[in-house]
């Protein structure tokens, strides 16, 4: 049994599927981005690394 694929056109080429995936990821990340900045809490500590 075959998979399907959700809602694209299963002959695109590989260079599509991963700008599809870039897009969908970088829309994620941008609106977590924007749930934590809402919730005030900062995405990762701004520590001084240097030690």
């Amino acid at each position: 049994m075959k998979r399907a694929m959700s809602t694209e056109e299963p002959k695109l080429s590989r260079e599509e599927r991963l700008a599809a995936k870039l897009r969908e990821n970088l829309r994620r990340r941008k609106s977590q981005a924007k749930a934590m900045a809402e919730k005030g809490d900062a995405a990762l500590p701004k520590g001084d690394s240097t030690g």
